[in-house]
């Protein structure tokens, strides 16, 4: 997807998870730390944390939800330049190459894009023999383009991620309200 798409958007998304995930997990520490020990300081200290993490993605959902449209357009001109350097970059070839394995497609829109050089990586089923070409049997050739299937993939797992970050602020709001239940306890 980065090399179709143009950005390290999602291997960057990637890190953030990892590290925000390390951090989370420090933080908890320090908050049953200060729980099991009754430290006021350390319950405070998890409970500011805890909410500016909270609002921190709380913003990014709002943010991506307002810019969901831009996604589209984005990605098509991403994949459009692309295509044509799919036969000088091996990256690039082997990015679109696998797309259109995986998600059964052929090009940005159809395989018209690809003028008269179709992939082999854009037919249903391959031949053995160097007489003929996939390319040559158009009943053989997948009809959809890539940027519909690659959008609806994106935006089916998106909802996946999405319904785990809900989860998680849920859990995150009920550790707020304990820390702040136990610091009104704690004399």
């Amino acid at each position: 997807m980065n090399e179709l798409l143009g950005t390290n958007l999602f291997l960057g998304a990637v890190y953030i998870l990892i590290a925000t995930g390390a951090i989370i997990t420090l933080i908890s520490f320090f908050g049953c730390l200060g729980a099991l020990k009754e430290v006021k300081c350390m319950l405070l200290t998890y409970f500011i944390i805890v909410f500016l993490i909270f609002v921190t993605m709380l913003v990014g959902g709002i943010l991506g939800y307002v810019f969901r449209e831009k996604v589209h357009t984005t990605m098509e001109q991403e994949m459009q330049s692309s295509l044509r350097v799919y036969f000088t970059n091996r990256g690039v070839q082997r990015a679109w190459d696998d797309t259109q394995e995986k998600l059964h497609c052929c090009g940005v829109t159809n395989k018209n894009d690809w003028r008269d050089q179709i992939p082999d990586s854009c037919c249903k089923t391959l031949f053995k023999s160097f007489t003929k070409k996939c390319a040559d049997l158009p009943l053989n050739i997948y009809d959809h383009g890539c940027l519909n299937v690659t959008e609806r993939f994106v935006k089916d797992h998106a909802a996946i991620i999405g319904g785990a970050g809900i989860g998680v602020a849920c859990i995150m709001l009920l550790g707020m309200i304990f820390s702040c239940a136990l610091f009104k306890m704690i004399e």
